[in-house]
């Protein structure tokens, strides 16, 4: 059902989303559009062209190297079917011609047709080789995207009386699961939350998500304090560590920081390991930068027992506690320019979490260009108020005004 709500609502939160930051999605994806449409019309202007062509050009001139690519640039782009009418009606369109001419009986044009049918039948092969290639790519799609619900699900909307939302924003189009990292869990102690980040790609980080997921949850349940979850975690990874044959067979070291909302209380406390220091925004549009009073360590650095520290807000209602992995602190523009969610959000309102996760997935997509180096994991939790406003502020965006011209 919470996957459902998202789905009906995605408008609206776009809509949010434009409304605070701007946006130039439109203009971002324009160019594929036009380049889709003209692969699309490629093999029909082809056909023309060496219709136009053989007509116009003298008789030792051939459009023939047009009529045999048509079919062969048709077939990984159309359909089976479409491919089949693209050979047709090249081999039509030689046949017509020679016939016109009086010459098919000639044994050039012979092997012209001849030579244009089995370009037709190749790109018919093509076609076939392409279809079923992209059929296990959407298998292996499938499968990627089952794993990351599995290690990532989308928490609820609602946990423990605060408001949740969640987002995994991939490098790559392609990718389904990197090495970011969240969950929530609802606790005896609280609202239990951690953000991290893998210091490493493929198989091996994704392991080490699901260590420190299993691992949380668990540790959220039984812990009485966010520094024993956090002593929970490392040992967990040492464990690892040892089973796996050394610490690079655990991509090195995690930054996280974990979060406990106390139920009935309007306090937060934060353990930071190494990470990006959270956000927390107020109903007023204030914002708080949640630096450690002492530096750690990440998880998983084997230097030696660390003694972790819980640091404590205040978190009135209508407070937002935003988390998220530095894909988006460090996420660039084209001069080269950090991303800086602080200085983008203060002063902004917004109605909930998964508006404003939302709103700055679009404003750091349209920072960079949408060319984006590093995964991106984020997690907003909200403690909600009575007659709060739904409003919210509209600002300047990145390329508009003075900066239009960098």
């Amino acid at each position: 059902m919470a996957d459902e709500r998202r789905r009906g609502t995605a408008g609206s939160i776009d809509a949010v989303g434009r409304a605070v930051f701007g946006s130039r999605e439109g203009q971002l994806t324009s160019d594929g559009r036009r380049t889709g449409r003209f692969v699309r019309m490629l093999p029909a202007l082809l056909i023309l062209g060496g219709l136009v062509f053989d007509s116009l050009a003298p008789p030792n001139f051939t459009a023939v190297p047009l009529f045999v690519a048509a079919p062969l640039i048709a077939a990984p782009f159309f359909s089976q079917s479409r491919t089949v009418r693209t050979g047709i009606a090249a081999v039509l369109s030689v046949m017509a011609m020679r016939f016109a001419d009086g010459t098919s009986t000639q044994v050039v044009p012979v092997i012209e047709m001849i030579t244009v049918l089995t370009g037709s039948v190749l790109a018919l092969v093509i076609n076939g080789v392409v279809r079923r290639g992209n059929e296990q790519l959407a298998s292996a799609r499938a499968v990627a995207e089952t794993a990351m619900r599995a290690v990532l699900p989308t928490p609820a909307e609602r946990i423990g009386g605060l408001q949740v939302a969640a987002r995994y924003e991939a490098a790559q189009a392609d990718e389904f699961v990197g090495g970011d990292l969240y969950a929530v869990a609802d606790t005896p102690y609280g609202v239990r939350v951690v953000v991290g980040d893998v210091r490493g790609k493929g198989l091996g980080a994704v392991e080490a998500v699901a260590v420190i997921i299993g691992a949380f949850r668990e540790a959220a349940e039984q812990e009485r304090s966010l520094e024993g979850v956090a002593q929970r975690l490392e040992r967990a990874l040492a464990r690892e560590g040892t089973r796996r044959y050394g610490l690079d067979a655990m991509e090195g070291f995690i930054t996280a920081v974990l979060a406990e909302i106390p139920p009935g209380s309007t306090s937060l406390r934060l353990v930071n390991r190494g990470h990006p220091e959270p956000i927390l925004l107020h109903a007023d549009g204030a914002l708080e930068v949640l630096a450690p009073s002492v530096p750690a360590l990440p998880l998983g650095m084997n230097l030696g027992a660390w003694p972790d520290r819980a640091d404590e807000w205040a978190m009135p209602a209508g407070a937002t506690l935003l988390a998220f992995t530095d894909g988006l602190s460090e996420a660039r523009d084209q001069n080269g320019v950090f991303y800086d969610p602080a200085a983008r959000l203060r002063g902004r309102i917004f109605p909930g979490p998964e508006e404003l996760l939302s709103a700055l997935t679009d404003d750091v997509r349209l920072h960079t260009g949408g060319r984006t180096t590093d995964d991106m994991a984020l997690i907003a939790v909200g403690r909600p108020a009575e007659g709060q406003p739904v409003r919210r502020t509209t600002v300047k965006i990145v390329g508009r005004g003075d900066d239009a011209g960098r």
